[in-house]
């Protein structure tokens, strides 16, 4: 198993409920790809460096998760089609 970290931006524009929903959609795929979540961290709204979508703030998520090795590519191919995240990022954590 490695450990992943998964950095999400989700709009802004969006309420409460829908980001709370991408957000368990991402924990879903997360699990259903064999992964276990270890950690979420949510800094809330955040100025984006530039404008994307015509956005310039958005909601960040750290999610900290340990998978198989497969797991991530799987993941960012489903995260990528989701309308409302702006932006993603998947990295491998080194021990």
């Amino acid at each position: 198993m490695n450990k992943y970290e998964l950095a999400v931006v989700v709009s802004a524009k969006i309420e409460d409920d829908d980001r709370n929903a991408t957000i368990e959609k991402v924990k879903e795929y997360i699990a259903r790809f064999g992964g276990v979540i270890t950690n979420v961290d949510e800094w809330g709204k955040k100025k984006l460096a530039y404008e994307i979508q015509k956005m310039s703030e958005g909601y960040y998520y750290f999610i900290q998760f340990d998978a198989e090795a497969d797991c991530h590519a799987e993941l960012e191919r489903r995260i990528r089609i989701m309308e409302n995240v702006l932006r993603y990022l998947c990295v491998r954590q080194d021990a």
